[in-house]
């Protein structure tokens, strides 16, 4: 196992700036999951820890060592793409066991290691068959195989599961946490679905525009977006962010004035804002409460998104140009719902998109 760091890990190709300076470090035997759209530089700085990009400028350490400039067979890691790459002529025990092969391992360590991975995947059966004879979950755990013989330090995963489909997804994000709690190795993740991320890590990294907007483990993205643009990329459906006016301090914290003119009382800090100042208010549509008193609003329903346990509700309110959609247990029936949104649900995001503190209890913010 090995820690990884990046200390001002920046990429250039040609006059496009895809990474902008990364600082981060990774503990030994930690999950973590880059993630974010396309094009926020995830992949471009996997590429990097692997060495199939060189950084512009920037270090890279593995276990202390300054990895930077040396060649991906010299960093101990190994690295599952989302394509696979198998040999279709090799049977599955000879894919897996190519690497050692090349690197001239005698035949019976080779085959100890391949059946010791074999077993750890539970796919000892699919020994002698070729690629062409798999489904796309076995393909995958083979390709995981092959890396697991290696007995790297680092695992790279890029985006290994967009090839296959819903229901095998579920079931793949499973074996990966067993996979991780088996082998204790340090894991780097790259995928651009945040259910994905929210399930399977430790830390959750998010890129955007080739910069790390923000880190934390999935409950504290979840539950304290410091942007919103993590508010709305974190969360499915994701939080609705609604434009609002800074009206003033309340008893409890910020009071903000909706396009309807609708005051909204929040559990938020004020800080140095000032009365008509712009702001964004924050509501995860679960935390969206049917009836009530406090924070009460009036939505005609647009449209229900019935998934079974759960319903989308998108709601049109009075002077909001986006629907504002509610989670709810219970199909709502009629063409209006009432509803109220709990002031310590609530988050408060400043003109630049930068999330506002909470009020504690002793009123001091946190």
């Amino acid at each position: 196992m090995a820690a990884v760091r990046l200390a001002g890990v920046a990429k250039s190709f040609g006059a496009v700036d895809v990474l902008k300076g990364v600082d981060l470090d990774i503990a030994d035997g930690e999950f973590v999951v880059f993630v974010g759209p396309s094009g926020c530089g995830k992949s471009t700085l996997l590429r990097s820890i692997a060495g199939l990009e060189t950084p512009t400028s920037g270090r890279i350490e593995i276990d202390g060592r300054d990895v930077t400039n040396l060649q991906p067979s010299e960093r101990g890691i190994a690295m599952v793409f989302q394509s696979y790459a198998l040999y279709p002529h090799m049977s599955v025990r000879e894919n897996m066991g190519f690497a050692l092969k090349l690197a001239g391992h005698a035949r019976t360590d080779i085959a100890a290691a391949v059946d010791a991975a074999a077993r750890t995947l539970a796919i000892g059966h699919l020994l002698d068959r070729k690629p062409k004879e798999l489904s796309g979950g076995q393909r995958q755990r083979v390709a995981i195989g092959r890396a697991i013989v290696r007995k790297p330090r680092v695992f790279l995963f890029d985006e290994p599961l967009s090839n296959l489909d819903a229901a095998l997804r579920v079931r793949m994000r499973y074996e990966f946490v067993n996979l991780h709690h088996s082998l204790r190795t340090t894991m780097i993740y790259v995928t651009h679905d945040q259910v994905e991320a929210m399930t399977l890590a430790d830390r959750i990294v998010v890129l955007n525009g080739g910069t790390i907007e923000q880190v934390g483990s999935p409950a504290e993205l979840y539950e304290h977006p410091g942007t919103t643009f993590v508010a709305g990329f974190i969360g499915s459906p994701a939080m609705n962010l609604i434009p609002a006016i800074y009206h003033g301090g309340g008893a409890e914290g910020a009071i903000v004035r909706l396009g309807g003119g609708q005051l909204i009382e929040t559990a938020i800090a004020p800080g140095a804002l000032t009365p008509g100042t712009p702001v964004t208010l924050g509501v995860r549509p679960e935390q969206v409460t049917p009836g009530g008193s406090a924070n009460a609003l009036t939505g005609a329903i647009r449209m229900v998104e019935s998934l079974g346990a759960a319903h989308h509700v998108h709601l049109a309110i009075e002077g909001l140009a986006d629907p504002l959609i509610a989670s709810l247990a219970e199909r709502p029936s009629g063409d209006l719902l009432s509803f109220s949104l709990p002031a310590t649900s609530l988050h408060l995001f400043d003109s630049d998109g930068h999330a506002l503190s909470r009020v504690t209890l002793s009123g001091m913010a946190a």
